[in-house]
């Protein structure tokens, strides 16, 4: 069964690559978001699951991908947006330390429902104005 596993997770992810390498910017973007929710969902999983290797190895990934979303902004041209999300991303990463520290599984959802309403904004940008940046 987890050489099976293996073999899924390596498919999955060779997958993932084959897609990044041939996206344009704004669906590498969705790819980051749905990246850090599917980790914290693991994460969180194993919290409940008391798994703690896991968990931190999950977290850790998804705060990667948090700081690597904020590192993207562009502060001169995204003005006082760039600068909120710069703020968000920065709870969402000091909430998912609190959570798995105190293996509060609460934090982790707080952190993913913030995550997945930034995303559907992002997910809603017209055709048009995906192609003009």
């Amino acid at each position: 069964m987890y050489a099976m596993r293996k073999e899924i997770n390596q498919y999955r992810q060779a997958g993932h690559l084959a897609e990044a390498a041939v996206a344009d910017p704004h669906r590498l973007i969705q790819m980051l978001y749905e990246g850090a929710l599917e980790r914290i969902a693991v994460a969180r999983g194993a919290m409940v699951n008391g798994n703690p290797r896991i968990k931190g190895e999950q977290l850790g990934k998804a705060i990667s991908i948090i700081e690597a979303l904020a590192d993207m902004l562009d502060q001169d041209k995204g003005g006082e947006l760039a600068s909120n999300l710069a703020a968000l991303y920065e709870y969402m990463s000091r909430r998912l330390l609190q959570g798995s520290m105190r293996n509060d599984p609460e934090a982790l959802t707080e952190v993913s429902r913030l995550l997945r309403e930034i995303k559907s904004g992002w997910d809603a940008v017209p055709d048009q104005l995906r192609q003009a940046s």
